[in-house]
């Protein structure tokens, strides 16, 4: 199929019951925060950080603490002993609107104690200086052959609802942070000779300091890279890097092509990617940063042996599912999960030319709702689900109801009414039932519970 040229946004059909009299029902996230950041590594791999969170309450309560995720502190000896080379962490100081603040520290929660209640509409300044090393075959944050993977590595500030702050505690699979959109500037300082590519628009490759900027973003990610090998290419108004480690060429030819397609494809049908660049470092586990992507292998093999395309293609359509619309990873994982899987099955449909099969045998011995929390499923039960069973009975649906090209509308007017907002399952079900006008609702509880 010959690739398009550039994004070309479809008309889409809405619906008259999808007018723009409907009004979306979304989750608060209870806090707003910008961050200035200070990040400063030696040559040894010692990071120094000073990290200022200006935070505005945005829920109807007053604080008397505030609860940060500080995920450095997973991966130290004594939060991780089966480490051979765990990390360090350690917090030299903490300030309240420049008064020392007292503060608690377990594995990654983080609460700081507020001598005065803060109000809603009420900002603080709250500065956390700290400095850690990263380990070793971490999760996500971790070093490797010289190279470095800054995966939630400064304190982020949880969502804030239901009269409290919503932090679950730390899991090796899955993701277990929630945090709003938020303002980032970083100042670094790194050795001379390593490259930095991060969730920033741009950097300057080879400068060893600079500052980085972004807007409106779930979180910030950071790579620290020895010698990599890159590649680029303008693809309408955004520019696609290409990151690997090693002599990889043909793998690394392979995912700026696939990149390409299917960022034309998804901005065609879902709406426009949000930023100027979009980063993908063909190493480590497949994830998605706003920005950027790891797109090395499934099972982070090391050995590249399992990689494949749709890794790329998978973690770009997080750009939007994710990135845009938000969703609690913990509590309502299917939805970022589920909706990116269906979006990369469509995408291959259209650029195969092929149906998109439709077997939901594989899940008969998959019983449990898509919905639920991470801690109800077992390891082995959490993909099938939240992956596999969630975008099949999607799918499902949205068939019996049209088809590919309603799938695609579908989602684009989803992508329209809730881009920077958050979605719960009650919320989204309200919509697909509103969009497909459904009569009722047994198609939609043969996988959701609610």
């Amino acid at each position: 199929m010959k690739p398009k040229t550039g994004p070309q946004l479809e008309k889409t059909v809405v619906p008259k019951q999808m007018s723009q009299k409907y009004n979306p029902i979304t989750q608060p996230f209870g806090s707003k925060t910008k961050y200035k950041i200070s990040l400063k590594m030696d040559s040894k791999g010692h990071f120094d950080v000073e990290s200022s969170s200006t935070i505005t309450n945005t829920s109807n309560d007053k604080w008397s603490d505030v609860v940060f995720y500080f995920i450095p502190n997973i991966f130290t000896k004594e939060n991780s002993p089966t480490l051979n080379n765990p990390g360090t962490a350690n917090i030299k100081r903490i300030l309240v609107n420049g008064e020392k603040a007292k503060f608690s520290l377990k594995k990654d929660t983080l609460k700081v104690l507020l001598d005065k209640k803060v109000y809603p509409t009420k900002k603080m300044v709250i500065d956390i200086q700290y400095n850690f090393t990263m380990p070793e075959e971490g999760y996500r944050f971790t070093k490797e052959n010289g190279n470095y993977y800054l995966a939630q590595w400064y304190p982020m500030v949880a969502t804030y609802k239901n009269g409290g702050w919503n932090k679950e505690d730390y899991r090796v699979r899955g993701e277990t942070y929630h945090t709003a959109f938020s303002d980032f500037e970083v100042n670094y300082k790194i050795p001379k000779g390593l490259t930095i590519v991060s969730t920033s628009d741009r950097e300057y490759v080879g400068s060893h300091k600079t500052t980085l900027k972004m807007k409106n973003v779930k979180d910030f990610f950071i790579a620290i890279l020895k010698k990599p090998n890159e590649i680029e290419r303008k693809v309408g108004q955004v520019n696609i890097r290409t990151f690997t480690l090693n002599d990889d060429a043909e793998i690394q030819r392979e995912a700026l092509q696939i990149a390409e397609k299917a960022l034309n494809y998804f901005q065609d049908k879902f709406g426009p990617y949000p930023h100027k660049q979009l980063d993908i470092i063909i190493s480590q586990l497949g994830m998605e940063y706003p920005g950027i992507v790891t797109a090395g292998t499934i099972q982070n093999s090391g050995d590249m042996s399992d990689w494949k395309e749709s890794i790329v293609v998978h973690e770009i359509a997080h750009q939007w599912f994710y990135g845009m619309i938000s969703s609690d990873p913990f509590h309502d994982a299917w939805l970022d999960e589920g909706i990116a899987t269906l979006a990369t099955r469509l995408f291959y449909s259209d650029y195969e030319n092929e149906y998109i099969s439709l077997d939901i045998s594989q899940f008969k011995d998959a019983p449990l709702p898509v919905n639920l929390s991470l801690n109800k499923y077992t390891l082995g039960e959490q993909s099938n689900h939240i992956y596999g069973k969630a975008s099949v009975y999607l799918w499902k649906v949205l068939s019996e109801y049209g088809g590919k090209k309603r799938a695609e509308d579908f989602l684009k007017s989803y992508y329209d009414f809730y881009k920077y907002k958050d979605v719960d399952t009650a919320e989204f079900v309200r919509f697909i039932k509103q969009y497909l006008e459904l009569k009722d609702d047994h198609l939609l509880k043969e996988f959701l519970k609610f």
